[in-house]
């Protein structure tokens, strides 16, 4: 099969939160649709969050895809090859196939185990399919990596020993203050990760929940989840005073919280700190509040130490979770090998049989009886002598294309054997034959051919 399964990506060990938040796709809702139309991809992914950006996607081999999609990554984000390249990782074939995996298994993620990425991919699937720029492979792999993923929740401890990113920055304020108790935070951002973060936050001794939101309705309607106080985003300024903690997750374009906005706010608060972790990517809060005197920023890639002290504790279920991904991975394998094969083996069986079926025709003008029920049964003689045939062969490629690497060799192979792809012969290809001459000699006496299998 003529097809390669590519990734590229980018995540929170190969390119800091400044190249991430350049080249996200997050507004980009029909990248995976655009892939196909300017680029030789034919099948299309596009996964975009706060850790990684990743393309998948599927083009023929030789088709110098991989340097395509890269330059159109590039371009739709006003960026440079040069500058995205150094920052990349490249999987291709069963590769990309144990990456997907990995990631929906929540492997790969800063915080191991934690759910978010499952539904964070099964959303970029939602808008793949819905801007019809998947296929028959990539519907395979992604429902593959969904129930790989269900997989490793149900059978190994990962999930249940795993931390989000949200939690992540509750234990992050818990190493600045100490205690929470009788603290105030304020979340910007009424999403999955503000909710997660005010579960946290109260778990750990957090008195008020602010939540402030563009959207008021969801500020109230998280406010009432979690007993806190609803502000409006017009507001939010007016009230940040009153926070010690604040957590950002917001989906804006550009910063929310500037460096003069917090200025002022501190004079409010007489200098008592403030503790600010910026989870969103593009980022919410302007980098130059960490200058300031009482003020403490940290963003996505400061959490990385907090998550390096629960891993060795889960390092038994990764492996685990890993034999996992490596035999569904193989199943897959299988699955794209039979879908190679399967052609191959149909062509060959018509052809046996429309052989048969031309000699049948010839034998009944011979015998004169074209009646109904000599001529079924000839058909099934037909069918049955093609298929005792071809039954041993099929079987020897089938074993043979089960190895590794051997499938495309064994294929291709069978199909020159046949003249699958060029049926029909020079019409002066056995014109020595038929003036009466010899075959050509074949020098391989008996007891030296090759023998396999």
């Amino acid at each position: 099969m003529n097809r390669v399964i590519h990734l590229l990506g980018l995540n929170h060990r190969t390119a800091g939160v400044d190249v991430r938040e350049r080249y996200a796709l997050s507004e980009r809702r029909e990248m995976a649709a655009e892939l196909i139309q300017n680029t030789p991809a034919l099948e299309a992914l596009a996964l975009s969050t706060c850790n990684r950006v990743e393309l998948l996607f599927t083009a023929p081999d030789n088709s110098g895809a991989r340097q395509a999609v890269v330059e159109y990554w590039a371009e739709s984000c006003c960026g440079s090859v040069k500058e995205l390249s150094p920052h990349l990782y490249h999987h291709a074939g069963m590769d990309a196939v144990s990456h997907v995996f990995t990631v929906a298994s929540s492997l790969d993620s800063m915080v191991m185990g934690e759910p978010q990425i499952l539904g964070q991919l099964k959303d970029a699937y939602r808008e793949a399919v819905a801007n019809k720029a998947t296929g028959p492979i990539i519907n395979r792999l992604l429902h593959r990596a969904f129930f790989t993923a269900k997989r490793v929740r149900t059978e190994t401890g990962v999930a249940e020993s795993a931390v989000s990113i949200s939690y992540a920055a509750v234990e992050l304020a818990k190493h600045i203050f100490g205690d929470l108790s009788g603290r105030t935070a304020m979340l910007v951002g009424a999403g999955e990760m503000a909710e997660l973060a005010a579960a946290h936050l109260l778990s750990s001794g957090v008195t008020n929940v602010l939540i402030a939101n563009r959207t008021f309705e969801r500020a109230q309607e998280l406010a009432r989840q979690f007993r806190g106080d609803p502000v409006a985003f017009d507001d939010l300024f007016t009230r940040l005073h009153e926070a010690d903690i604040v957590v950002s997750s917001t989906g804006a374009p550009s910063l929310v919280i500037r460096s003069k906005d917090v200025k002022n706010v501190l004079r409010k608060r007489r200098f008592r700190p403030m503790f600010f972790i910026d989870i969103a990517v593009p980022r919410d809060i302007d980098p130059d509040v960490n200058n300031l005197d009482n003020a403490y920023l940290y963003d996505i890639d400061d959490l990385e130490e907090v998550v390096e002290e629960n891993k060795a504790q889960r390092q038994d279920e990764a492996s685990k979770a890993k034999a996992i991904v490596a035999a569904e991975t193989c199943a897959f394998s299988d699955w794209l090998t039979s879908l190679a094969l399967n052609p191959t083996i149909k062509r060959l069986v018509d052809m046996a049989e429309q052989t048969g079926f031309r000699e049948m025709e010839k034998t009944l003008k011979r015998l004169g009886d074209d009646s109904p029920e000599t001529r079924q049964a000839l058909e099934t003689l037909v069918r049955s002598v093609a298929l005792k045939i071809l039954h041993e062969p099929i079987s020897f490629l089938k074993r043979r294309t089960q190895e590794e690497g051997s499938a495309e060799r064994f294929i291709d192979l069978v199909r020159r054997i046949f003249n699958m792809d060029d049926p029909e012969p020079p019409a002066d290809a056995h014109a020595e034959r038929r003036r009466g001459s010899p075959p050509p000699h074949i020098d391989c006496p008996l007891g030296h051919a090759d023998e396999d299998d």
